[in-house]
This record gives structure tokens, sequence and C-alpha cells, in this order.
């Protein structure tokens, strides 16, 4: 037996209709394929992973972390930290790959071989293999242990009863079947080690297969890295200290919909605020007469990443446009002559930031922001319009 599926109430099915109502909203911006669409993926792609690995304590600068989904090697990272945002860019590019195939069908395989990827550098972690034994998590801080898991006897046919609930469940709405796969998995703690991560990245393939948006603009692993304490304390609640599956999920379940509340508004947020970037970006680029390309550096910039030569032409990759080494060296010295760059470091380390124009974009378009409160998913009333305009 595993944790079921709670019955959904009236506030329930209410915030899941608020919910796929900003994502109809956030569908309408990112529907046309422009270029700062793919920019801003990018970026929330990595936020996802750098969240993700932050609660395990793999704490990573996001301009490392955007170097890993670009192949670029990191600046800052020690190797234990890159290996682990390493591993777990590699299962996440497989899950958007998973989210496209017809074929697909959950399996144990599909578990393990997501595993494997995560933490194949770690020879401890028993990569792809269940735990051979019992498992217990401890508090750090007091030695006390706050969760055992269930026998290992039992996780055969436990995943087993996971995997069929995944495939066969096609009624209940994704955002809930990828909260109780996500309890399921961490709750069973089949691995030796990185089942949180497994666990999490198992609820972004969850929402992938339903394409209801692209993996980077649904995964509420961002919200988990910054609200840790909490998202520990509802596991804590709901799980109990042992295996205890006939517990009720529901405040689990609540959690999560505030979790992709929040997460949804902030990057429907975002999305605005980057097309009003662009727009006045592509005003700069044709004062100062540079290449349109640069727009790919100077939208890094204004959001606060370094751009180094390497990074400005994986962008362009990205975009279909290829150049080389000395013309992304030119074009970022024109880019510091014209004012919009400032140029940091020597040969090797030399990297750029944005200079007070983009600066003071950055901050005009964000002026307005106001906090997005996880409670009022419940305590606000669903009425046309609530969360149309409140999030830019």
């Amino acid at each position: 037996m595993i944790f079921e599926t709670p019955a959904l109430g009236t506030e329930e099915l209410r915030a899941l209709e608020r919910i796929e109502e900003i994502r109809r909203q956030l569908r309408f911006h990112v529907a046309e394929a422009r270029r700062w669409t793919g920019s801003v993926r990018r970026v929330l792609g990595a936020l996802a992973i750098q969240g993700s690995n932050s609660i395990e304590g793999h704490n990573v600068t996001l301009d490392d972390v955007v170097a890993a989904v670009e192949g670029n090697e990191p600046t800052e990272a020690g190797e234990e930290d890159w290996n682990a945002i390493e591993g777990y860019r590699r299962a996440m590019t497989y899950v958007l790959q998973l989210g496209r195939d017809p074929h697909f069908r959950y399996s144990q395989e599909t578990i393990r071989s997501l595993h494997f990827m995560m933490t194949e550098h770690s020879s401890d972690a028993g990569p792809g293999l269940w735990r051979p034994g019992p498992i217990w998590i401890r508090n750090e801080a007091s030695g006390d242990i706050v969760y055992e898991g269930p026998d290992a006897d039992q996780l055969v046919s436990l995943i087993d009863e996971l995997v069929s609930s995944l495939d066969a469940d096609h009624s209940t709405p994704a955002m809930v079947r990828g909260a109780m796969a996500h309890l399921n998995l961490v709750m069973i703690h089949p691995f030796r080690d990185g089942n949180g991560r497994m666990s999490r990245c198992l609820q972004t393939l969850v929402l992938a297969r339903e394409q209801i948006l692209v993996p980077e603009f649904c995964s509420i692993e961002e919200y988990l890295g910054q609200n840790t304490a909490s998202y520990y304390q509802l596991l804590r609640d709901v799980g109990g200290k042992e295996w205890h599956p006939e517990k009720d999920a529901l405040p689990w379940v609540r959690y999560c919909l505030q979790a992709h509340y929040v997460q949804t508004r902030s990057v429907l947020r975002r999305v605005r605020e980057s097309e009003a970037m662009w727009g006045e970006l592509e005003g700069l680029v044709r004062i100062h007469r540079l290449p349109l390309r640069a727009m790919g550096a100077l939208f890094d910039a204004t959001i606060g990443l370094r751009v180094r030569n390497s990074s400005y032409r994986a962008v362009l990759r990205g975009w279909d446009d290829e150049i080389s080494n000395q013309v992304a060296t030119t074009d970022l010295k024109a880019m510091v002559e014209a004012g919009l760059l400032l140029q940091k470091g020597r040969k090797r380390g030399t990297f750029y930031q944005a200079a007070p124009p983009l600066v003071e974009i950055w901050t005009r378009v964000r002026e307005n922001r106001e906090p997005i409160d996880p409670e009022s998913l419940f305590r606000e009333e669903a009425r046309p319009g609530r969360d149309r305009d409140t999030s830019r």
C-alpha cells in the first residue's frame, strides 16, 4: 500500500482552476517562438536545477548552473557540487525527452535510470540501484532519527504500485498526480542517497508528460529550494517518523498547489518583465548600431548574469546563429565601448556585467513588483481577472 490520492474538495478544485487560468495567460505570452522566450526558458531551467540541488546542500551560483546547461565549465563551483549539478542536468534533459515520447510508460527502470544519471559521480549513492537494507534520516543538529523508511524487501512491490498508479490514473489532475508521485517516492526512500532530488525530478516528469507547458515553465523546484524549511516540515507532518501510507496526504497536495500558484505567477511576471526588457534593449541596439545578435549578451547582463565569450556564443547557438570566438570578442568590445557592458577580469578570466543603462532597465521593469502570498490561493475567491494583473 502507498499513500492514496486524497479526495479534492471545493477549495482544491477552485485552486486548480485559478492556477490553470494563470497558465492560460502564460501560454499566450510564450506561444509565439521569440528569442527572448528561449532565454527565459534557459534561466528557468537553471533555477529549477539550482533550487532542487540547494535543498541537498549543493549550493552553486546561477552563473555556474547556466554554464552547466550550456555545456560550459564552472567558474566557482567545487567538484562535488558541480558533479551534482551536472548529474541533475543530465536527468532533466532526459525528462524533457520523455515528456515528448509517444511510447513512454512509467517503469522501475525509468526511475532507476534517472537516479543513475543524477548520482553516477558518487559510488556511495548506489547509482541506479535500490538500497540493500534499512535507511534512516537523521537531524544533523541533534542526531535524532526523524524518519525510517520501509523495509528493503518491500521496495520492489511499493515501486511497482507507484508506477502502476501513474500509468493507470488519467483522471486526477497532473499537478495532484505529480505531488503524490513526489510524496510516495520520497517516503519509500528507495535509494541510499539522492531520494529528494529523484522525487522532485519524478514530479517534474509527471508534469512534462501532461504537456501543460514545457517543464521549465511548470516545475516547482525553484520554489521548494527557496522554501526548504516549510517543504521539510510538510513532509514530516504528512509522512510521520516511519512508513505510514494510511496518513492523509491532503495537506501535502495543498502545499504543492500553493507552490504551483506562486511559481506560475512568478514565471508569468518574469515573462512580462522579459518582454518589456527586450523591447528596451532593442532600442539600445539600434541607437548604438550594434548587431541584433548582441541582444543575447545584453539580456543576460540585464538580468544579472555574468557574460563570457563562451556563454555569449552558447546563447547564439540556441538561436541557430553560430559565431566564432573572434567575432564574439569584437561584439563584446563594441558593447563595452557603447557603455552597455562593463569588462571585468583579464585574459581567460574576462567577463562582462551590466553597465548603468542596463541596471536602470532592470530596476524600472521590476519597480512595481509585489510579493506573492501562497496562502491567498485558498483564502481569496476565484473571480475572473483576480490573478490577471497582480503579478506584473
